[in-house]
Formats: structure tokens, sequence, C-alpha cells
């Protein structure tokens, strides 16, 4: 009877460390998956170099908007199917930072200082920069000269003719609201932004919405990210990067772990090759933005000697403030 209980208890042993193996090196549990809130010519360099680099692992890379993502976590918390978050603005990984896992073991001290959060529980992974986009084409087309100012933005002329980021869903949107209240004063830009919504076409919901419309040709003017009109611009499209007066607003972006997952291998595998490897290969081809201590790139095309905004006071609270505000006017 000994020896049958002593070969149970072995057998269920085996079993168990099969299990656990099995867990990030084989068979249904090494998924890892990824929600992200870059854009698509990003989203296919993360998970192309994740997939060659971790051939056994399953890893699957879904786009959401900034908001999104931070309400499904804080809503889900454990039981979301996220393992990763990639390109979230740090506001919103504020939002859901109960469920992000303490990163104790990673390597901040590659970062520049004034990047790094206080409660090391995401890493820093670009500085997204707005600008306003023009595309040529559709000015020349309409007969319109190029707009100089935000006011210039406000004339019939170009009703129909703007996009912009909707704030309440996308942190470029937000951004730029953020930064005229903290140019102008509350008042005046909600009034400004009431005024303008006069000649939007649409509020997107994602900050890569209004560069998309403007390679559609939809529209004229969009208020949009530099690195993504850099892109397109690289490859042929018919747009132009200006900055009005007030500079350019901007936001910090970054990557975290889901607490409920920091125990996995896998997973811990790939977050580290993103937040470090494919980060600098990030900085490196679209967002030239100094991270690093020791890396500096440039990318073709990008503008240099950038004048930045006021971001002052870009805490989720004024975000939360600031979003209530704009729905409910």
């Amino acid at each position: 009877m000994k020896r049958f209980v002593t070969l149970a208890l072995a057998l269920i042993s085996l079993v168990t460390l099969s299990a656990l193996l099995a867990s990030c090196d084989g068979g249904s549990e090494n998924k890892v998956t990824i929600w992200t809130s870059g854009e698509d010519y990003k989203n296919a360099y993360y998970l192309e170099e994740c997939r060659k680099k971790f051939p056994d692992y399953d890893i699957v890379l879904e786009y959401m908007n900034s908001s999104t993502i931070a309400a499904k976590v804080a809503e889900e918390g454990d039981k979301c199917s996220c393992d990763i978050i990639a390109s979230e603005e740090y506001g919103y990984l504020y939002k859901c930072e109960d469920y992000l896992a303490v990163l104790d073991d990673f390597d901040y001290s590659v970062f520049l200082d004034e990047l790094v959060p206080e409660n090391h529980k995401f890493t820093p992974e670009l500085k997204n920069g707005g600008c306003i986009i023009l595309n040529t084409d559709v000015l020349k087309e309409k007969g319109l000269e190029a707009p100089k100012s935000y006011v210039d933005l406000l004339d019939p002329k170009f009703k129909g003719l703007v996009s912009m980021p909707n704030p309440n869903s996308s942190g470029t949107g937000y951004m730029f609201l953020r930064q005229l209240t903290n140019e102008w004063g509350e008042d005046e830009a909600f009034e400004y932004f009431d005024k303008l919504a006069e000649n939007v076409l649409s509020f997107t919901s994602s900050g890569s919405g209004p560069v998309n419309a403007l390679v559609g040709g939809e529209v004229a003017v969009g208020l949009g990210m530099t690195s993504q009109a850099v892109v397109e611009i690289n490859e042929g499209a018919p747009l132009e990067i200006v900055f009005f007066e007030e500079g350019s607003p901007y936001s910090m972006y970054g990557n975290a772990v889901l607490k409920k997952s920091a125990d996995r291998k896998c997973v811990m595998d790939v977050f580290n090759y993103l937040a470090t490897d494919l980060c600098r290969g990030d900085n490196e081809r679209y967002f030239p933005d100094q991270i690093f201590k020791d890396f500096a790139p440039t990318v073709d095309g990008f503008p240099t000697n950038i004048k930045y905004g006021d971001m002052k006071n870009d805490t989720l609270a004024e975000k939360e403030r600031l979003g209530a505000k704009w729905t409910h006017e």
C-alpha cells in the first residue's frame, strides 16, 4: 500500500511539473497578449520582432485606443486577457496602476532619470509630440493658404477640412487640450475648441485618425502626431509639418506588465525584450526624442530644435476633470 501511495504521489508531481513547464515553453499556456495604443507601422514592427525572437511563444498584439485600454484593465482587473500593456500614455497607466506589477528587477538606470515613474510600475517608451499637419494638395485644390495660427483654423473656409482626436479617447487629443489650457487659460481654450468644432470633420477616436484622414485626402489640416506624419511624408504623402506659436504639445508613453501575469516566464521574456531592445528600435525608427541616457537617435525628415509647449499639471486627476468637462460641453 505504501508503495502504491508513493507511486501515485510521484505521478501527481510529474503531471504538475509538466503543466508548469508547459505554461511558457509549449502547449496552450505559452500565449502572451499585448494591448497597445501604438500606430499600425509600429505595432507591425513590434509583433514581427517579438515573434522572431520567441518563435515558441504564441504572441498576440491587440490595438485599442488609450482610454479603452485603461478602462478595460480598471474594470476587468485580474480577469482581463491582457498580459502586457504597450505604448500607453502615462496618465492612463496611473489610472490602472493597482493591477500593474512592480518592476523592481528592471534596470531603470538606462533611462533619463526625469522620465522614470516613482512607482516603478511601467517603463518609459517614447515622448510623443504633436504638430499641425497640412495636406498641401488639398489646400491647393481648395485654394486655401496654409494656416499660421490656431485662430486661422476657425475661418469658415476650413469647414469640414480639419481633423482632431477626441481628448476623451486619445492621449494625442488630450495633449492638445492640455497645452492650450495651460497656454491660454481653461475658459479660453474650451471656447476655442467649441468654435473649432464647427470646422472639424470628425473628432477621431484614436491619435492616428487625423493623419489617416490627411493621407486619404479627406481633410486639409490635422492635429496629430509628429512621428506619424514623418512616416507618411517619407513614404511620399503630400504632407507638411508646421508648429504654431505655442509650440508642440507632448505626452509620455510607457510599457507595463499586469500583476497577474508577472510570474510567467514567457510574459517577462517578451516584456523585457519589448521594453529594452524594441524600445530602442522604436526610438531610432519613429520617435527620436531622447529617452535613453546613452542613445540620442535621429530620424530622416524629423523636425529638429522643436519648441515644446507648456504641459504642466498633466496629472490623472486633471485628465479626468478636463475629460468630463469636454463631454459635458
